[in-house]
């Protein structure tokens, strides 16, 4: 859903790596300190990324401007808050980021390779608002769709007005399991209506739902306008290369905190799920009632997260409070659980299990 008007993110292309680690890029005081940091070339950058990221994950207090160019940056105490003032007014200037900025990633690792991607043909994928992709499942290769992948830099109207660019920026890890394990289990949405929350630039997990099952429907959501373009020209395309096995799919804005996007669909969904949106302290409470209106009784939530600290547990906490039931699920898959641990042992420089793994939880909403 990403649900914050925040000037959040600021850059980063899909498969690029760089020096910083995932959890500052989840918010925006980070990636200003650590792509300042790299363009600068300071030899103290992975103290100030560690200083920057700490809390900022699961805190994501972040205040952004909301007038116009022409007023003045109010006085921020920390050094940080002057360095993201000092971007800002270089975005406000209707300048693109500079090529550092734009080549600094927002994480290091990257994926857990449950999906091949080939770039369609050159004269398909030069278009203003990205490239188009053929996401290939590796364990499932019967199933395949193609998808549009965000381009460069995000612009002054991402930055500053729309909700949190997360999603615009990548598929993330957690999306890209929950997206392996539908497939997996695809018998379980069988005459179900599925909604994704959060889904991003893709929904790629809510699509894979759509390609496999024999479900009811499938409505794909997020809070970002820009997202949920994306999203119904993915559908489109598809729908025309005739690869959904059912008729009813389609997408909307809907944000966890806005009443009239969750009051309109409430008590329709017999199964929600979601993955890595559990990380803004702000927006988890909305997140659960979000959840709990979206279900019938008796109806079931999929959240994929990793621990990010204490954010998961923070989650489980409100949901119980909520009436729901949790089964929780750390060894959910073999082939993840021993990738996970193949990760942890070689690779511990790119990998880290706090901020990469996502466990397992399923909600179930009181009769």
């Amino acid at each position: 859903m990403r649900t914050s008007r925040r000037a959040r993110a600021v850059g980063g292309r899909v498969g690029v790596t760089g020096p910083d680690r995932e959890e500052v890029g989840r918010s925006w005081q980070g990636r200003v300190a650590v792509a300042t940091a790299a363009c600068s070339g300071s030899g103290g950058m992975e103290s100030g990324v560690k200083d920057a990221g700490a809390g900022e994950a699961e805190r994501a207090s972040g205040e952004g401007p909301a007038g116009s160019s022409a007023a003045p940056p109010p006085a921020v105490s920390s050094p940080l808050g002057a360095v993201r003032w000092k971007l800002l007014r270089q975005v406000l200037k209707q300048k693109h980021l500079d090529d550092c900025l734009r080549h600094v990633s927002v994480r290091r690792f990257e994926s857990f390779h449950l999906f091949s991607v080939t770039e369609a043909n050159k004269r398909e994928t030069e278009e203003e608002f990205g490239a188009w992709v053929q996401y290939t499942s590796v364990f499932y290769p019967e199933y395949s769709i193609s998808l549009r992948h965000n381009n460069g830099s995000l612009n002054i109207e991402d930055v500053l007005t729309s909700f949190d660019n997360t999603g615009n920026v990548c598929i993330w890890p957690a999306e890209e399991v929950l997206a392996y394990y539908c497939l997996k289990h695809s018998d379980i949405f069988r005459d179900l209506a599925v909604c994704e929350l959060g889904g991003g630039m893709t929904c790629l997990a809510g699509l894979m739902v759509a390609i496999s099952a024999d479900v009811k429907e499938v409505l794909l959501t997020d809070g970002n306008e820009k997202a949920i373009r994306n999203v119904r020209d993915i559908i489109k395309r598809n729908q025309k290369a005739g690869v959904f096995k059912t008729r009813k799919i389609s997408s909307c804005v809907l944000r966890w905190d806005n009443e009239t996007d969750v009051s309109q669909l409430e008590g329709h969904f017999d199964m929600v799920m979601c993955a890595d949106c559990l990380f803004l302290d702000q927006y988890r409470a909305s997140l659960v009632d979000a959840i709990k209106r979206l279900l019938q009784p008796r109806g079931k939530a999929m959240v994929f997260a990793p621990r990010r600290g204490t954010t998961l547990n923070h989650f489980c906490n409100l949901a119980e409070k909520a009436g729901f039931s949790i089964q929780r699920h750390e060894n959910y898959d073999e082939h993840i659980s021993n990738f996970h641990s193949k990760l942890k042992k070689e690779n511990r420089d790119i990998y880290e299990e706090n901020l990469h793994y996502p466990l397992l939880l399923i909600l179930t909403k009181s009769g």
